[in-house]
């Protein structure tokens, strides 16, 4: 019965032993805040919104070889598609570290800025000058909007990463924005 008791109060011990050892060989010191706690509400939502406007400006663009009229508009949208999976890339490492479910508080939402369903669908029922106006015209919401949205993060969000990345795509939607303005001027 002695023998019983002991190895019952002392087995816990040896178990919080075996696990202080085990994990204390293992742990590095942190020098800081965590990754994660510089990320704020502000980034967080910027990424999760910044990532489906960016998937459906991408199949847009996917829509574009096949159905173009115009040759340089083909080429562009080539260029913007690259730039879209570069993004998104970025946009989903930003995610991972800001350590935020990706719960897709966005999908289905129709907004300014994020190309429609029914865009997809009347876009990929045209070919020529008529697919060009309609891809122009989405793109061009698309582009505005992020401006937009990567000058709101620039301003309040947390995280370095995250505002480094709003700057800079707030760079390359200004590009593009004027280039597909020169190549295509908005419809008035």
């Amino acid at each position: 019965m002695q023998l019983r008791r002991y190895v019952l109060t002392r087995r816990p011990a040896w178990v919080l032993l075996a696990v202080l050892l085990v994990t204390s060989c293992g742990a590095q010191p942190v020098a800081g805040t965590p990754r994660a706690a510089v990320f704020n509400a502000t980034d967080v939502a910027w990424i999760q919104l910044m990532i489906p406007m960016d998937e459906r400006a991408r199949l847009l663009t996917g829509l574009v070889p096949g159905r173009g009229g115009d040759p340089e508009l083909v080429r562009f949208a080539e260029r913007a598609a690259d730039r879209r999976e570069a993004g998104l890339a970025r946009l989903r490492g930003l995610l991972a570290l800001s350590a935020a479910p990706d719960t897709r508080p966005h999908e289905g939402h129709d907004m300014p800025g994020m190309v429609s369903a029914d865009t997809l669908r009347r876009a990929g029922a045209l070919s020529g000058e008529e697919f060009d106006r309609v891809f122009a015209a989405a793109l061009r919401a698309h582009l505005t909007q992020s401006l937009l949205l990567c000058a709101g993060e620039r301003a309040s969000g947390g995280a370095g990463e995250a505002r480094q990345l709003a700057g800079e795509l707030e760079t390359s939607s200004a590009q593009e924005l004027a280039l597909l303005d020169a190549a295509r001027p908005p419809s008035r």
